[in-house]
């Protein structure tokens, strides 16, 4: 058994805590990347010792395994939580996919992209990231499905839909939310091949600005 020496000492007289840590490697992740998530740059941008990190944390691998963690039970479960979500039709479905797009808290599009830009220094991230990708995939596969698309047909949609998203956030595409919602009926066409009634698109405004809102 291998035994955290740093935990027989006593506890650092700090004022951060677990969480503290957590929440500066992610934004630094985030804001600088990987590179810079080293124990000695965090501690200095928290205003402690090294020592303290240790108290937390068996090694940085610990630390980076959370940063994963958040990054799974985040941008993927929500995804995942939204495709699968009961609608009365494929519309309905794909405004709840969009929302969570649209909030950055159920789906944080820089913690995606710098979890991707980790992958090219870390061959196990990759792995993660097609993990991630298929999961999110089938359950928009398993979406359209639901609404009675055949399976090859299905598969072809949710990645036709899940692509599209991906893309317009490495692209870094800024619009405003009136300007994207204007493209929605012709999206709802391309990615369903079903038109939107005039009552279905507002049901959608209302369910996608939902998530707007929460930012």
């Amino acid at each position: 058994m291998t035994v955290n020496v740093h935990k027989l000492q006593p506890r650092p007289q700090t004022k951060v805590t677990r969480e503290d840590w957590v929440d500066i490697a992610l934004n630094t992740l985030i804001e600088e990347g990987i590179e810079q998530t080293k124990v000695m740059i965090l501690a200095k941008k928290l205003g402690v010792s090294r020592a303290s990190f240790y108290w937390y944390f068996e090694d940085k691998k610990d630390l980076l395994d959370e940063l994963i963690n958040i990054w799974r039970s985040t941008n993927t479960q929500s995804l995942i939580e939204q495709a699968l979500k009961p609608a009365s039709g494929i519309v309905e479905s794909i405004a709840n996919v969009f929302s969570c797009w649209m909030d950055v808290k159920s789906f944080n599009p820089r913690l995606d992209a710098a979890i991707r830009a980790w992958a090219h220094q870390d061959k196990a991230i990759n792995q993660w990231i097609d993990d991630e990708d298929a999961k999110r995939l089938d359950a928009i596969k398993t979406m359209f499905t639901t609404h009675g698309y055949r399976a090859k047909e299905a598969f072809i949609r949710a990645r036709v839909l899940y692509f599209m998203q991906i893309g317009y956030y490495a692209l870094e595409i800024q619009e405003s939310f009136d300007t994207r919602f204007s493209y929605f009926e012709p999206y709802i066409v391309s990615f369903t091949g079903v038109k939107p009634t005039k009552k279905q698109i507002q049901q959608a405004r209302e369910i996608i600005y939902a998530g707007v809102s929460t930012q």
